[in-house]
């Protein structure tokens, strides 16, 4: 019986043995596990982490662009539909054209009144021209017999001089005299009226002037008119223009609240056009993760709509100021109780891949962690 209850004890002792035997291996496994995983967290932490910030208050942003009409009217047929991919310059929205249709008519035609009348201007303008010219040889012309009628003058005062002369040296006769009397009195009387049509001739170059300048200011007036029909014809193909809506960009369709047979408004939103592939991404960092940042640096962007999938880009540009500052209501620390809180900042990332693999939607959170290991 003793032999048999010192084996037992024995045999409990030894199962004990190994039983603190196995405890303590795995306590040294496990010490040693864990020492290992700390040196190599410390040894990712020095090497890499510490050179990554994250922030998971991002967003994909893309900048959309809402579509308005600039003319009144009743829309006569809507071309797409919610959601619809549409390319830049694609007609959208329809207005019915007839008034405007009826208001370029009405600016042509105004418009080519203002062209006949431009060409009635510039025909009056090159007859007064004319007659101004013709003035002028007419001037020269009654000059021209003032100076002869002069010479004439001239001629007959010293025949009659000469005559008075020998008459009263009785080397002549009176008659004689009195011929050279009369062709003198009728000599002055030439020069006289000579002298009167040349004056005449210049009053009326006066008067030809007067008209000439009184013709130019009228062709002035017609081309000004004509500038003006023109631009009401500019203005009117415009606004017929306007009557299709077309799509500033390259985009999906959204928010699409125009119907037909709706009157609309100049700037009346009608839907919004979305550049899905010029999303990209605004992360707002604290400021004190922004010392090593700087554009150019590569960043990590995980979509939480995708899981784990990681996308790359690149941080592109810093807000000019934090989020307070842009504010409604921007916050006035000068007061009484003051509590200082840590301002985030806005980054623009640029994501660096094509967006056809993943659909990936303006409103999407993320997770954006920026690589500042070059910088340090």
């Amino acid at each position: 019986m003793n032999i048999a209850a010192d084996d037992i004890d024995h045999s409990a002792q030894l199962a004990k043995a190994r039983r603190l035997r196995r405890k303590r291996q795995l306590q040294v496994s496990a010490a040693v596990l864990g020492l290992c995983a700390a040196v190599g967290w410390g040894a990712d932490w020095w090497l890499n982490e510490r050179f990554l910030e994250s922030t998971d208050d991002a967003y994909v942003r893309a900048d959309w662009v809402p579509v308005s009409a600039r003319i009144s009217g009743y829309v006569a047929q809507v071309l797409v539909a919610d959601d619809q991919p549409v390319k830049a310059g694609q007609v959208l929205v329809r207005i019915d054209d007839r008034d405007y249709q009826a208001r370029r008519a009405q600016a042509q035609a105004a418009l080519a009144e203002a062209d006949a009348a431009v060409l009635g201007g510039n025909a009056s303008l090159a007859v007064a021209h004319d007659r101004v010219a013709a003035q002028q040889a007419a001037i020269a012309q009654a000059a021209a017999q003032a100076d002869g009628a002069r010479a004439e003058w001239q001629r007959a005062s010293l025949d009659r001089q000469r005559y008075q002369g020998l008459v009263h040296d009785q080397a002549a006769s009176a008659q004689r005299l009195e011929s050279a009397q009369s062709s003198f009195a009728q000599a002055r009387a030439t020069l006289d009226a000579a002298v009167a049509h040349q004056h005449q001739q210049d009053l009326a170059l006066t008067i030809a002037r007067g008209r000439e300048q009184l013709a130019q200011a009228t062709l002035q007036g017609s081309i000004a008119r004509q500038a003006q029909a023109r631009a009401l014809l500019t203005l009117a193909d415009n606004a017929l223009q306007d009557t299709l809506i077309r799509a500033p960009m390259d985009g999906v369709v959204g928010q699409r609240k125009v119907r037909e047979r709706q009157y609309l408004a100049p700037g009346l939103p009608l839907l919004a056009v979305v550049p899905v592939q010029q999303a990209y991404v605004v992360a707002n960092f604290k400021e004190t993760q922004l010392q090593h940042m700087h554009p150019g640096q590569p960043v990590e962007v995980r979509v939480d709509s995708f899981g784990g999938q990681r996308l790359h880009g690149h941080l592109a540009s810093f807000s000019p100021g934090s989020g307070a500052v842009f504010a409604l209501l921007p916050s006035d620390n000068a007061t009484g109780n003051f509590t200082k809180i840590v301002q985030r900042f806005a980054v623009r990332v640029l994501l660096d891949q094509p967006l056809d693999a993943a659909p990936i939607l303006p409103g999407m959170s993320v997770v954006a962690t920026v690589d500042t290991r070059d910088e340090r």
